[in-house]
């Protein structure tokens, strides 16, 4: 693991992959609640993604590096989206990039989109996997009061099985946000989207649904 903007408060770590023939984009990938920075979906992410030549720096929010195991507190989302914001400002003092894009998976894909809403020139556009819609079993507890505000472009990706939100009720939600926006569904997969425990690091999800979709994000920001 890497060390950026070691001094800042919070910290920014992660780790970087570069191309060998840059894009000129980059990306800031961060993980979901039981999750860290070595996931191997965001590795898969990563990889399909430093294959098309983007830079991309895989980061571990504030409250993992507080701690190895266990979610986020309530009270420490502010605090996390503050990580985010240092983390892309330290990721794209390591360019220059022509755009620097923000993603994640979960709640860090959830952070990354509130962050944007807040602040809407931060990023050039959003890549948000599995966005945690509402609390499984619960439709009343949407989590969608800051799209309105986003005017930052997003592409969302999303498993048909997910228990955190269903593909109609996605696509309901998106009509809120006035940026463009495209939904990619995963046949089949819940909110793990094929990289659950006692699987083998989702390995056929590279071919299944991670590079197509590394394509559609490509092809979604290139509109």
């Amino acid at each position: 693991m890497e060390g950026f903007a070691k001094d800042s408060d919070p910290a920014v770590r992660g780790f970087l992959h570069r191309p060998e023939i840059s894009c000129g984009d980059a990306l800031l990938l961060t993980h979901g609640a039981g999750s860290n920075c070595q996931a191997p979906m965001l590795m898969a992410v990563a990889a399909a993604l430093g294959e098309a030549g983007f830079t991309v720096l895989r980061c571990d929010l504030p409250y993992r590096q507080e701690r190895p195991y266990g979610p986020p507190s309530p009270g420490g989302s502010a605090r996390d989206r503050e990580g985010l914001r240092r983390a892309v400002q330290a990721l794209t003092e390591l360019g220059p990039f022509t755009r620097v894009f923000l993603g994640g998976h979960s709640y860090g894909g959830r952070q990354a989109s509130m962050l944007a809403a807040a602040d809407p020139g931060l990023v050039d556009g959003l890549l948000l996997l599995s966005y945690p819609l509402h609390p499984p079993r619960k439709p009343d507890q949407l989590r969608t009061a800051h799209f309105p505000e986003l005017r930052t472009r997003a592409l969302f990706v999303h498993g048909s099985r997910d228990p955190f939100g269903t593909l109609e009720e996605m696509r309901s939600a998106l009509a809120l946000i006035p940026a463009a926006t495209s939904l990619v569904p995963i046949e089949d997969a819940g909110h793990d989207l094929g990289f659950g425990r006692g699987r083998a690091h989702g390995s056929d999800a590279q071919g299944r649904w991670i590079r197509p979709v590394a394509a559609a994000f490509q092809s979604f920001i290139a509109e």
